[in-house]
């Protein structure tokens, strides 16, 4: 594969490891602190988790390379995918969830990132190639697998269909999240999480929950902070590169980590559907990552301000004079230019396919 793109692969990866590790975590606390209650602190937790460290940097003065601030023009993706994804999807699943079978509601939840390509290709014309199609069925069936619970009750409702609708949500979420993942991903993180945090933090006190001990709150702040916030932040780093359907893909890998972990935790034996499953999952993602996508495609003249380094053939523009090194964020023109060559629906690639 082209060796410029393993690093995004590889953040995606990386960002479902650290969500699929939630919920054998979250299974520690659930017993002493109600759903809802212990939601809006995980979420609270990837919000204060990365202000404390973007504070952090500023009064250290950490070199890290700088980020382009969220603008006015990106504040209606933000929202929106804070409505959608981190408000409404999680109300409609909670009411849904009272009326649908447990096993027909993990099947159903593996719908998100079929969803999330589904938008990403028709609603803003991703181009999904046929490798890629096969790579993201090939994870969607493992991850079926995965939550496939033999005598178990089925039933399909009206609560089952708001599951598929809570998808759907999530699925709008991370396709806006994706137009503006050239901005500060920090930034994104931390309004989404306290405001999401926040609504879900009143909605527990609504229901009645009572709030955890300290103990359980600063777990679940940390837990939060690391499978929340810094998987969500490198994950809208893995969109920058790979589009929302690629990045989707890979993170649904999450429940391999999650079952690895519960192995450790509580001494659970892999059933025969995990066996079956990791060997699709691995091999989809492989699948994946050794894609090779190039044609002929035109770029028009545009000035914008992004994330952006100087090692591809899109940003040759100069600094002073000089040209620069390494990754940065600023406002920049392309001038228009037509070639050919192995790209992903990054920043700059997102034109449209016949295929």
């Amino acid at each position: 594969m082209n060796k410029q793109n393993l690093a995004p692969f590889l953040q995606a990866l990386a960002a479902a490891a650290l969500f699929g590790m939630s919920a054998p975590l979250s299974k520690l606390f659930l017993g002493e602190v109600e759903p809802v209650a212990l939601a809006a602190f995980l979420y609270l937790g990837s919000g204060l988790g990365l202000l404390l460290l973007k504070l952090g940097q500023r009064v250290w003065g950490t070199a890290v390379p700088p980020e382009t601030p969220i603008g006015k023009e990106d504040i209606p993706w933000l929202a929106g995918a804070i409505v959608a994804g981190g408000i409404a999807a999680p109300i409609v699943l909670l009411f849904s969830l009272r009326e649908t079978a447990a096993a027909t509601a993990s099947l159903l939840l593996n719908f998100e990132g079929v969803a999330t390509t589904l938008i990403a290709a028709f609603a803003f014309k991703e181009a999904v190639t046929r490798r890629a199609w096969a790579a993201i069925i090939t994870i969607t069936a493992a991850t079926i697998l995965l939550s496939y619970s033999p005598g178990s009750s089925w039933g399909f409702s009206f609560g089952a269909l708001g599951i598929l609708l809570a998808c759907v949500l999530w699925g709008i979420d991370n396709n806006f999240t994706r137009n503006i993942s050239g901005k500060d991903p920090l930034t994104i993180v931390i309004v989404k999480g306290l405001a999401a945090g926040l609504f879900s933090l009143l909605l527990a006190m609504l229901l009645g929950n009572a709030l955890p001990s300290l103990r359980i709150m600063l777990g679940a702040l940390l837990l939060g902070s690391l499978s929340y916030g810094l998987s969500i932040t490198l994950f809208i780093r893995g969109m920058r590169h790979l589009g929302a359907a690629r990045t989707s893909a890979l993170f649904s890998t999450a429940p391999i980590a999650g079952v690895l972990l519960s192995l450790l935790l509580f001494s659970e034996t892999p059933s025969l559907l995990f066996l079956l499953a990791l060997p699709l999952m691995i091999g989809g993602a492989i699948y994946l990552v050794n894609e090779e996508h190039s044609h002929y495609h035109a770029h028009s003249a545009t000035f914008h301000d992004h994330w952006h380094s100087h090692e591809d053939a899109h940003h040759t523009h100069t600094h002073d004079g000089a040209p620069a090194s390494g990754a940065h964020a600023h406002a920049h023109p392309h001038e228009p230019v037509a070639h050919d060559h192995h790209h992903l629906p990054d920043l700059t690639h997102r034109h449209t396919h016949e295929e």
